[in-house]
């Protein structure tokens, strides 16, 4: 977080911008555990389905799923991976990240299915500073995210590129 003097007329409170975390302020071991859950819905599931031209009927069609071994339509895995990852970004990388760099592996053991709360945690993996990019650092995260039951439903290693203290512009 970052203060700023009040401005004219404001009195003498702070001011506090929310943001994420510098590289320096990343410590490899520490989990994360973000707030809120979502509830994933049909609509969600619909809709990003639909956005992403994603045309698998398990997400899409009741009645052929119903014929199909989960015997229900499941919420796309990919809107599981994204509200996955989009869940750390206010509390680890709002205004602080250059670029993700990529997924090194990302796995859904367990269905989410129309109802379920995802919940999100990211553990620190790993960082370094960039060799190449002065004044940024590449950082490895975890992400984990369970349902309402504490099951786990996705889990993904994400390597970002992020800003070091001062570096910014």
């Amino acid at each position: 977080m970052s203060t700023d003097a009040p401005a004219a007329g404001e009195g003498e409170g702070r001011r506090i911008v929310q943001r994420g975390l510098w590289f320096e302020e990343f410590d490899v071991g520490t989990t994360y555990v973000h707030a809120p859950g979502r509830t994933l819905t049909e609509a969600d599931n619909v809709l990003f389905t639909t956005l992403t031209m994603n045309t698998q009927s398990l997400h899409l069609d009741a009645a052929w799923s119903a014929a199909q071994p989960f015997g229900e339509r499941l919420v796309n895995s990919m809107l599981t991976l994204s509200t996955l990852v989009g869940a750390s970004v206010a509390q680890l990388t709002q205004g602080t990240i250059v670029a993700n760099l990529g997924f090194t592996e990302a796995s859904f053991p367990h269905p989410m299915r129309h109802g379920d709360t995802l919940y999100s945690e990211t553990l620190v993996e790993a960082k370094r500073l960039s060799g190449s990019r002065p004044g940024q650092g590449i950082v490895t995260l975890r992400h984990t995210g369970r349902n309402h039951d504490g099951v786990v439903v996705a889990t993904a290693t994400r390597s970002t590129l992020v800003w070091c203290e001062g570096a910014a512009p």
